[in-house]
């Protein structure tokens, strides 16, 4: 970890918060309880106990992995069904191979992201390359769902592959943080995923020691989430590690803090920093579904029991 680097950070545009901005204080640090997904991969539910009035627009989090799958062990999903909101797959390490009834579809390898929205209704399906399932290896990556407002939930799904190579890569004042813009806008540098709910979403990784101070819309949320290491987060400088999720308050920036001595497997302490334009609206989900209403939930049941959100390609049955 990670995929997407540069051996000179000092050669990247630099990011830092004004000196006047309103830092964010820690407002709860919550811990991913472990769990399988899918045909049984290793998840941690990133998100679990924290208030979604925290976490609007986003509604959950996967951690998947991570694993070193031996030869024959590498699991994926079987097909799904999904409608009103937007999958974002962020893979770190390892392989997967995305395939949907909308036609949408591709391979994604460590630093890729694709970002499926699934709008009115689609399936899927999301499993390793048959030369990962042989081989094994090691399997790592996020699944974050994004909500839709209810004027979108009907869109027509769509489809983004994000290359490792198109990410915005960023540094913080010093050099000594490497900051990957996936999504959103951040000092004026934007990253390439197309978002229909506004969001912002970094992966960044931090040098032992190295503290990163960085300018946050006031009108979004903030979370940060561990992914390998241990560090603060805050002016305040409230502890958190790989696993544990951080919910901040209101301001115009954050801080995160490595700490001095890092785990051997990760030299870094390497950590998700999402933010989005909470909606505002009534969120019911259930499954794979997530609408406004129950009545809205059980319409997207009686569609997908009833094969309009689309069919298993026929090599697929």
């Amino acid at each position: 970890m990670p995929a997407v680097t540069v051996e000179n950070p000092l050669t990247l545009p630099r990011v830092a918060a004004p000196a006047e901005a309103r830092p964010r204080p820690v407002l709860a640090v919550a811990t991913a309880p472990s769990g399988f997904e899918g045909e049984g991969f290793p998840v941690r539910r990133a998100f679990a106990g924290i208030d979604y009035k925290h976490l609007d627009p986003f509604i959950m989090m996967d951690q998947m992995g991570e694993v070193e799958y031996a030869p024959g062990e590498p699991k994926g999903t079987p097909w799904h069904p999904h409608r009103g909101f937007e999958t974002v797959t962020y893979l770190i390490d390892g392989t997967f191979v995305h395939r949907d009834s909308h036609g949408g579809g591709g391979v994604i390898n460590g630093g890729d992201t694709q970002w499926m929205t699934a709008g009115s209704g689609l399936l899927h399906i999301e499993a390793p390359p048959e030369s990962l399932v042989m081989s094994g290896g090691l399997f790592h990556g996020l699944q974050l769902w994004v909500n839709l407002p209810k004027r979108d939930k009907m869109m027509a799904p769509r489809y983004q592959d994000i290359d490792g190579g198109q990410v915005k890569l960023l540094t913080s004042a010093d050099g000594g943080a490497l900051l990957r813009l996936i999504a959103g806008d951040l000092d004026g540098n934007k990253g390439p995923g197309i978002t229909h709910t506004p969001i912002s979403m970094l992966h960044i990784s931090v040098n032992p020691g190295a503290e990163v101070t960085l300018p946050w819309r006031a009108d979004f949320n903030a979370l940060a989430y561990g992914l390998a290491g241990r560090g603060s987060a805050g002016a305040e400088g409230r502890p958190f590690r790989t696993g544990q999720a951080v919910v901040f308050g209101t301001g115009d920036s954050l801080t995160i803090r490595a700490d001095e001595s890092q785990e051997t497997r990760s030299p870094n302490f390497e950590v998700v920093l999402l933010g989005g334009e909470p909606i505002r609206e009534p969120m019911m989900h259930y499954g794979p579904f997530v609408m406004n209403t129950h009545a809205e939930l059980a319409q997207a049941f009686e569609d997908f029991q009833a094969g309009r959100l689309g069919t298993v390609p026929a090599e697929e049955s």
